[in-house]
């Protein structure tokens, strides 16, 4: 299968470069069935949600993981924090202009250190002074929210802004691990996801999915199947799997806010349909001729070209079907990204 079959044109000023008022924005309903589409606002996702249905969101919660140091020497470095690895050491993306060596320690604001424990291309593992829970905090205080580059360059800004420490944070975010938000869930308000939990008859469930960087990146392989997928880590408890098993089999619809939670779901998901409690990384890959094992229904902004998150949703929707309502939603003016409008797929 193509790559490129997956692209499409996009004018560069539909990115949007912040974010409308939570509850409010665009949202295109996607019918696969009668392969209709209707334009409408988010302010109407309770139209589409009933007694029968159970809706479930991905609760991670965003890092303010860029941080700016010196070398030694003098140099400016970037650090982009992506994963713990525990006792100190994080596996971090690096940018400076000449080339940093195992061993060097890159010294931050306010007595932060970190040494270069190893080095491959633009990533590094580094040991950092402080041990995980101080440097959570080192982060708050200190550290950038790290806003896709797209929008950092529609604004013509090199950092985030202070107010997008809560834009680019869902209201239900609680736990830390992040590098990137489940954007689907920044159009949710409080006052919503409440009118959610009475329509549903409290059938809400949160899953946690530490959305990495390579969610966003473009397959750059010519052909599909050749793709490497990122992994990122995921926990669905005991209880949540139990609930959500007994939802299903009791015919409940399950919507899935975002790509992301399709992901924990999908992973989790057996041959029998059956979620399983997990606490374990997925690499999991989905694109047209995937069969969905357990979500019913999904929530998910546009995405970019050749992104394994549009062919995620292809796989979904079919992709004639998708390009055609990406092409209306150009033709629309609807907003694309992270920041932008949604899709609603049912």
């Amino acid at each position: 299968m193509n790559t490129e079959i997956f692209n499409y044109e996009l004018p560069e000023e539909l990115i949007a470069d912040n974010p409308s008022e939570r509850g409010t924005g665009k949202m295109m309903v996607l019918n696969r069935r009668e392969k209709s589409l209707i334009h409408t606002d988010f302010s109407s996702i309770t139209d589409y949600i009933d007694a029968r249905t159970t809706v479930v969101f991905n609760s991670t919660k965003v890092i303010p993981a860029r941080i700016f140091g010196q070398r030694a020497s003098g140099g400016r470095v970037e650090f982009l924090l992506l994963k713990t690895v525990g006792n100190g050491l994080w596996q971090v993306m690096v940018k400076c202009s000449k080339h940093i060596d195992k061993g060097e320690v890159v010294f931050f604001e306010n007595g932060l250190t970190a040494e270069l424990v190893s080095r491959s291309e633009q990533f590094a593992e580094v040991k950092f002074s402080l041990q995980d829970n101080e440097l959570f905090s080192y982060l708050d205080k200190f550290g950038d929210i790290p806003l896709p580059p797209y929008i950092l360059k529609r604004r013509n800004e090199k950092h985030s802004r202070p107010e997008d420490k809560e834009k680019y944070q869902t209201v239900y975010a609680e736990t830390l691990g992040s590098v990137a938000a489940p954007t689907a869930g920044l159009h949710f308000s409080r006052e919503i996801i409440e009118k959610i939990r009475e329509k549903t008859g409290g059938h809400v469930e949160n899953v946690v999915l530490d959305v990495g960087l390579g969610t966003f990146l473009p397959v750059k392989s010519e052909k599909v199947e050749e793709h490497t997928m990122h992994k990122e880590h995921f926990v669905i408890d005991a209880e949540t799997a139990a609930r959500l098993n007994a939802d299903k089999a009791a015919g409940r619809k399950i919507l899935a806010v975002g790509t992301t939670t399709v992901r924990a779901l999908e992973s989790a998901a057996t041959a029998k349909n059956v979620i399983e409690p997990c606490d374990k990384e997925t690499g999991i890959f989905i694109y047209p001729g995937y069969e969905y094992k357990f979500t019913d229904m999904i929530l998910t902004n546009f995405h970019l070209p050749c992104s394994t998150l549009l062919m995620m949703i292809s796989a979904f929707a079919g992709r004639e079907f998708v390009m055609e309502a990406y092409k209306a939603a150009v033709e629309n003016r609807y907003r694309f990204y992270s920041y932008g409008d949604c899709m609603l797929i049912l």
